[in-house]
């Protein structure tokens, strides 16, 4: 037997093998970027619609571009990656859900963040809203009080290449004072009141979106700004549903 021409063979079969590969993961992205521009299509047609009291009936295009840049079919369980860009929320387990696109880019574009900002999301869940907000600011912290989606959104960021953010598993009800105060912060969770330890650590003239009401009762997504004189102001937006805020308060 010829083991040169053996050799031959089975190279080929391994580089043909190879290009099948990187054909097939070539179809399917260019499938998941068709599908975030329908994705960002559907959001922008929601925005100009006008719907709740929002400041602005534009997204801002650094957002457009954080939203087209992030996959979000990775944050979601493998059986659901299908509907990864359908404007809706999806189960993420542990009684979580991922946040519907609009609702994650409306409050992303009411934080208003600048690169050098330093922001703080409460419920880091799958941890697709932190990779949104990673994409617009040097660092990023987050805090997820349930364990295993903590662990999983840590394993997942770190795999995408995310290296601008921390993220620890905690109660977010009391934020990140260490890492205090912050430019922006984002509560993903209803909670019933604003939380002061929130309110202490965002910096003058900074800005937090917080949902706030019970699961059962109609929640309002508010807007919270401090003056720079430490005044704070809120403000109504639109009626939203979200998992309630856990943790020892």
């Amino acid at each position: 037997m010829n083991h040169s021409l053996v050799n031959q063979q089975f190279l080929s079969f391994i580089v043909c093998l190879f290009l099948i590969f990187v054909s097939t993961a070539a179809r399917a992205e260019d499938s998941y970027a068709a599908q975030r521009t329908a994705m960002i299509t559907a959001i922008e047609a929601d925005v100009r619609a006008g719907y709740g009291n929002l400041e602005s009936d534009d997204l801002n295009e650094k957002v457009i571009k954080a939203l087209a840049k992030v996959p979000r079919h990775e944050f979601v369980p493998e059986n659901l990656q299908y509907a990864a860009y359908e404007n809706r929320p999806l189960p993420i387990g542990h009684g979580q859900t991922i946040s519907q696109p609009y609702i994650v880019a409306i409050m992303t574009n009411l934080l208003q963040v600048g690169k050098n900002d330093r922001v703080l999301e409460i419920g880091t869940g799958s941890g697709y809203q932190i990779a949104v907000l990673a994409e617009l600011v040097d660092k990023a912290y987050s805090i997820e009080i349930i364990e295993p989606l903590g662990k999983q959104a840590k394993n997942l960021l770190h795999r995408l290449g995310y290296n601008n953010i921390a993220l620890k598993v905690g109660d977010g009800y009391y934020g990140w004072e260490e890492h205090a105060p912050f430019d922006a912060i984002m509560v993903t969770a209803a909670a019933s009141h604003i939380p002061p330890p929130l309110i202490k650590q965002l910096k003058p003239g900074g800005r937090m979106v917080v949902p706030v009401g019970s699961r059962f009762m109609v929640q309002e997504l508010l807007l919270v700004q401090k003056s720079e004189k430490g005044e704070v102001s809120t403000r109504q937006l639109l009626p939203v549903a979200f998992v309630p805020l856990t943790g020892e308060h």
